[in-house]
């Protein structure tokens, strides 16, 4: 199997078709009587991957690009509000998909995690955020990392350490980390039952009696550094190498798969392209994993 965009699209669309014939009810609903879609699911979602890779935040200037240099792969091509809708709709599909392939990495298995969370900015004047689809959602925030506030939503991520995202929640830029991290392993209790020991890597914002007992009764410990005040924590010569590694994988996000330039004006809007954001990365970890290739993460044999 080759390592290039092509190959990644060909076994993602065939991974998807397999998983919709084994879970059709992954597809969105449709009536049975009516026009059915010129483009499959399976396609949707590969075009999405290759949106995010190739880097195109517009997507009306991605089908552009598409009806141009794509035509033999896709023949037919909607229009940028049917993509937009598809894909919007398309977000479960993708969501489960995401597991599907994370799950069938050598990855998956790592006993160690890291956790933290990056602003997901979704405005910048007054005047956007006054009559953003995104109020009551979206809230603003500070960024310690880049030592600016925001008004937008907090991507957490729960990724091993080479980068393959194991879980994640958006949620408001003011929510608490911790509450978030309980509640993303509250709400999928299989992904920690399975792993009595998993060493969680987290900086000194995940802190608190009740937040490490929490994470003690699920069967995770947790690694961050101490706090001011604090006496010396057990691992701590560990924590400083690997802490660097959730930076790095935001910096991904960010740098390379362009986060930060999502484009989203309302909650599925948003919900949809940060999913296809993760689909991409995860998608990437899977196919170089597939390949051999010693860095999982590189994303670059695919963004061109």
């Amino acid at each position: 199997m080759t390592q290039n965009l092509n190959s990644l699209a060909r076994a993602l669309y065939d991974t998807t078709e397999r998983l919709l014939k084994h879970r059709p009810d992954l597809a969105p609903w449709r009536p049975r009587i009516g026009f059915q879609p010129r483009l499959s699911d399976a396609d949707l979602v590969t075009l999405a991957l290759m949106q995010a890779l190739l880097g195109y935040t517009s997507e009306a200037r991605w089908l552009r690009y598409a009806r141009t240099h794509l035509s033999e792969q896709f023949p037919y091509l909607p229009q940028q509000s049917g993509y937009n809708k598809r894909l919007r709709k398309a977000a479960s599909l993708i969501r489960t998909l995401i597991r599907h392939l994370a799950t069938d990495t050598s990855a998956w298995t790592d006993d160690v995690w890291v956790v933290d969370s990056t602003p997901v900015e979704c405005a910048r004047s007054r005047e956007t955020v006054k009559r953003s689809d995104l109020a009551g959602w979206a809230a603003y925030g500070y960024c310690a990392s880049h030592s600016r506030f925001f008004w937008g939503l907090r991507l957490h991520l729960v990724c091993t350490l080479s980068g393959l995202p194991v879980a994640f929640a958006l949620t408001s830029a003011k929510s608490d980390e911790r509450t978030t991290l309980v509640g993303m392993f509250a709400a999928d209790p299989g992904l920690v039952d399975q792993r009595p020991g998993q060493t969680l890597i987290a900086d000194k914002n995940y802190y608190g009696r009740d937040f490490e007992r929490s994470l003690a009764q699920a069967g995770l410990h947790l690694l961050r550094p101490a706090r001011r005040g604090e006496p010396p924590r057990a691992g701590a010569h560990l924590f400083r190498p690997l802490r660097q590694v959730i930076e790095s994988i935001n910096q991904t996000f960010k740098g390379q798969l362009d986060l930060e330039r999502h484009g989203g004006r309302t909650p599925g809007g948003v919900i949809a392209r940060v999913l296809q954001r993760i689909l991409a990365l995860t998608a990437a970890i899977w196919h170089n994993d597939r390949t051999g290739q010693p860095v999982l993460r590189s994303l670059t044999a695919y963004d061109h």
